[in-house]
């Protein structure tokens, strides 16, 4: 082949009516990243020049978002009317310019947006088989399930080559027996896929056009055709509620092995939840019900101690958090900083050997090396309308029980009593406690407690009289 360049159809357009949902099936989450996702960031190790995503009426907004993640040059085709696969590969057609017609080149492959497990290297064997030298015009992707219920058979002739693929419905006994079925991913020479498309009918009983049937159509024409298997797992299509939750274990089962076999000490791993996006780094411990959300990374020698919640973070080597720690969106613990039980962090830094300890609020804030956060300390970053940071010097040392109303600045060094509502600037190495006078009343509690029990004495009689006159 001299001319290597690939687009790539992801068909995304269907209904999932199965999911009960209001959200479109592939925009549905496993391991924090849409199914849709998992695609484009599938096929993004290959390189493809271009990129077209098949889209039902109405998903536009929500699929642009997405599709601006890819590196790719991605363009959105709209299916008016689901009429099958073919159908929908056929309205891709017009944003393949270049890859079918008179002086068309290049491959294309077609992949499905339901299909969140399937590996790059996969698809990348694909490629590399379609690309070989006397490689085949087209190349599908097949699997071996257990229990190949209804899916259709691939029927393949003495030499391996694929002959067509007949559906489940229409298979004799014989064809039944076939092990091989298929996947649905398909990846062939441009114009000559795209012409197989073209000539699709809908003379059906659902009336719909099969891309599958471009695998008769090529053995009649005298083309070669192969297959490639694939793991069962890696083709699992996700339909309903229950398919996602199958896949969602597939994958965490994948992302807990790879985390393990980078070095990763999980004591209990199948309480362990990882995003797609986790990145995890040696010697790292990390303890039973530990949940990752998207874009966290985590550096050498980190302990995560139970029942943390991670989002958005990123942990500096040999860094501590938690049990019980919650990490949202922008924070940062640095190298050997603690973050201890119960105590939350957003959008706040924390410099090296900084230490967080107890039942602690830390929002808006930079907190500088080995300054100290004593317990139920608040930074008060929302007033109602705007959001405000807290900085915190190097060094500096915050009493329990402390709440800064942002924005405030306290300087390296500076102690904050306990106790205290902050409202000002503290200087370097300045001491500063703010707290109400002290009152004290010999005996007041006793008083105020008979006061009390007289006045609920007199309202339970007062409402008794009122029911007797009643």
């Amino acid at each position: 082949m001299t001319d290597e360049k690939l687009a790539v159809v992801v068909l995304a357009a269907g209904l999932g009516t199965r999911m009960k949902s209001a959200q479109p099936k592939v925009l549905h989450r496993i391991a924090g990243r849409s199914m849709l996702g998992h695609a484009l960031h599938g096929i993004a190790s290959l390189a493809p020049e271009r990129v077209v995503i098949v889209v039902g009426p109405g998903m536009e907004p929500a699929v642009e978002a997405l599709a601006q993640d890819c590196s790719a040059r991605c363009r959105l085709v709209v299916q008016k009317d689901r009429l099958g696969t073919g159908h929908a590969v056929a309205s891709a057609l017009p944003a393949l310019d270049g890859y079918h017609g008179p002086g068309g080149s290049g491959d294309i492959l077609v992949v499905f947006a339901d299909t969140p497990l399937l590996r790059p290297e996969t698809l990348a064997a694909m490629l590399a088989a379609r690309r070989a030298p006397g490689g085949p015009d087209l190349v599908g992707l097949a699997f071996r399930p257990q229990d190949p219920a209804q899916y259709g058979r691939v029927v393949c002739d003495a030499d391996g080559r694929v002959v067509r693929i007949v559906e489940h419905a229409d298979a004799d006994a014989t064809q039944r027996a076939i092990g091989l079925c298929n996947a649905g991913v398909i990846l062939g020479h441009g114009p000559v896929l795209c012409a197989m498309v073209e000539r699709l009918d809908n003379d059906n009983a659902k009336g719909e056009y099969y891309l599958p049937d471009v695998y008769a159509m090529a053995h009649a024409e005298g083309r070669c055709v192969r297959a490639l298997e694939a793991d069962p797992e890696e083709v699992l299509g996700v339909n309903s509620q229950a398919e996602l939750a199958v896949a969602e274990a597939l994958l965490q089962t994948r992302l807990r092995a790879q985390a393990m076999a980078g070095g990763a000490s999980l004591i209990d791993p199948t309480s362990v939840w990882f995003a797609a996006d986790t990145r995890i780094g040696r010697d790292v411990i990390v303890e039973p019900h530990v949940f990752f959300g998207p874009g966290v990374v985590v550096e050498d020698e980190v302990v995560i101690r139970g029942f943390c919640h991670l989002e958005g973070a990123r942990l500096g080597r040999g860094a501590v958090v938690g049990p019980f720690a919650r990490l949202r969106p922008g924070a940062v613990v640095g190298d050997g900083a603690r973050i201890g039980n119960f105590v939350e962090v957003k959008n706040a830094v924390l410099g090296k050997g900084a230490k967080a300890n107890h039942l602690s609020y830390l929002g808006d804030a930079e907190i500088g090396a080995g300054a100290n956060i004593g317990a139920g300390t608040i930074t008060c970053n929302y007033d109602g309308i705007a959001k405000h940071r807290t900085t915190i010097g190097a060094g500096a040392f915050i009493g329990s029980n402390s709440a800064l109303v942002a924005p405030v600045n306290v300087g390296d060094g500076a102690i904050v009593g306990a106790g205290s509502t902050l409202g000002g600037d503290v200087a370097a190495d300045e001491m500063v406690v703010v707290r109400g006078k002290e009152w004290r009343g010999e005996g007041s509690a006793r008083r105020f407690r008979e006061r009390r029990l007289a006045e609920k004495a007199n309202a339970r009689d007062g409402a008794r009289k009122n029911r007797k006159d009643g």
